[in-house]
Order: structure tokens, then sequence, then C-alpha cells
């Protein structure tokens, strides 16, 4: 083997190991999954500029961020890098009863994402939950979208939330099967789930869903069956509620998979500050004794 073959293959394996763990080294992946943060501007009682968002969670050990719609993304980005944190996400609306379903400006907006390795989370709606007479229209639209972010490297991943039309894992699943090569990836969210599934349904739908998930969003909650009796609160910080958190992250081991997790945030009000330390401190102790 010659030099420049040995320079190559070194630069071929190092490109391959960046692009399935590239929230962080080697050293950090091999502890624990990348962890990163959502939605923790959206209710921060101080207001934070995204440059002071970032600096916080650098501060706080996160490996990374994620953003909400497209305003502002290229700011996101720039202060991203200078904190040394991921972009991990940014979430896109589609409305499937729109004309245009989607913002046409979408390829400018995410130019700067080119390289970054980020997913960009679909959140569907524009019909009744789940039905599947619109399956068609939006695998049409979902590949229109597909075709912006692969040059880009950027990956497609749709998130089930409640009452949009793309509301359950079931939906990610059955419309991520209608592309080749799993390029479409799916996401489980604890919350969206906790809201309309039975605790009894969790192995399944993890199961279900491990060819194609890509990124799993966790926070604390209490079960879906308190939450759906409107006896629980399903948005809280990790350390909080009757949901067994480390039971889950046992069971989302078992099933194989390795990619980052989200610490969802939205609707936790306060100082973002305290209960993002509180629930990285819960996260830490997992980490120690669920994840390795």
């Amino acid at each position: 083997m010659t030099k420049t073959t040995s320079f190559i293959s070194v630069i071929l394996a190092a490109t391959t190991f960046f692009s399935v763990c590239s929230f962080a080294d080697e050293t950090d992946v091999s502890k624990r999954y990348p962890f990163f943060a959502l939605c923790m501007d959206t209710h921060d009682a101080k207001h934070r500029t995204i440059e002071q968002q970032n600096e916080m969670l650098r501060e706080l050990g996160f490996d990374g961020v994620a953003h909400l719609w497209l305003n502002d993304l290229e700011k996101r980005v720039a202060s991203a890098r200078k904190n040394h944190l991921k972009v991990a996400q940014v979430y896109f609306e589609v409305k499937l009863s729109a004309n245009p379903p989607f913002d046409p400006q979408l390829a400018e907006k995410i130019a700067c994402l080119k390289g970054e390795g980020t997913q960009l989370a679909l959140l569907i709606s524009g019909g009744k939950p789940s039905d599947m007479s619109l399956d068609d229209k939006a695998v049409e639209v979902i590949d229109q979208i597909e075709r912006i972010a692969e040059p880009l490297g950027v990956k497609i991943v749709l998130y089930p939330h409640v009452h949009n039309w793309c509301e359950t894992t079931a939906d990610c699943v059955r419309l991520a099967k209608r592309f080749p090569d799993h390029k479409i990836g799916v996401m489980f969210n604890l919350c969206h789930w906790a809201a309309v599934d039975k605790s009894e349904n969790l192995e399944s739908v993890l199961a279900t869903a491990q060819p194609y998930l890509s990124t799993v969003t966790i926070n604390g909650t209490d079960t879906p069956e308190e939450i759906q009796a409107k006896k629980g609160n399903w948005l809280q910080p990790l350390d909080s509620g009757t949901f067994d958190i480390t039971a889950f992250l046992q069971l989302l081991k078992k099933t194989g998979y390795r990619g980052p997790i989200g610490l969802q945030c939205y609707g936790i009000s306060g100082d973002a500050k305290v209960h993002l330390e509180k629930s990285m401190k819960k996260w830490r102790s997992l980490d120690e004794s669920t994840m390795e």
C-alpha cells in the first residue's frame, strides 16, 4: 500500500465515523449518545438571544441544539459553530391542504446547512390525524423536500405530533416505507407518544420504528394513562414525572438504537437554565447507569 493510498483510507474511515457519530468525538460517543436540546427558547423567562442560548447549552454540556422553523437559521448555524455545538435538527412545517404545501423559499433558507449533517424534521398537518387517503400526496411532497435537502447533506425525518395529520410514530413509519434505501427517517417523540398511545404498546412501537429511527426525544412526563385521563403532565424536566425514563432508555438501547437523543423543553416555563440544569443532571446519572 502506497502512502497516498494509506492516507486516503484514513480519510475515508474518518469521514464514515463522523457521518455516523457527528455530534461528538470518539471518546464522547463511547460513553453516551449525542444529547441535544430542543425548544428550550420558546418559554424561557429570560428571553435569551440565539447566542446566549448556545452559550448556555455549551456551558451545561449539551452536544447540540435544534432550531424551530427557518427564521434566523443562519444566525443559529454560525453561533452553534462558534460554541462547538451541532445543529442537530431544524423543524419545518408542511401543510397538505395548502398551496404550496411548504415554504417555497426552503432551498434558499437551508443553504446554510450544507455540510452540517443536520436533520430537517417535518411536522405534517392539513388533514385528519392518520388519514391514509392523503398518503400519496404526502409522499409526493416529502419527495420534493428530500430532493432539495439531499444535495446539502440534510436528512429528512418525520416528526409525529399530536393532532397533526402525521400524528403517530406508526404514521411516520408507514410513510418512510414508501421510500427506498431508508432515505427518509423517523422520529420517536416521548411526549407525543404519551399523548396518544398506551404504555403496553411502547416496546412494539420502538421495534417497528427501529429500522427507520433517526432521532429520539425525551423529557420528564407522566404515564400515557395519566395524561390521557387529564391527570398528568406530558412535558416536564427530565427528573420529574411518573413515567420511568430509566426503563425507557434501557428498552431503547435493547432495540439497538445508537443515534442522537434530544431533550424536549417546549412549554416548560421559568428560567430555561434552571430546568436545563436539572435535566442535564438527570441525564448524566442515566448516562452512567443506563446508557453505557
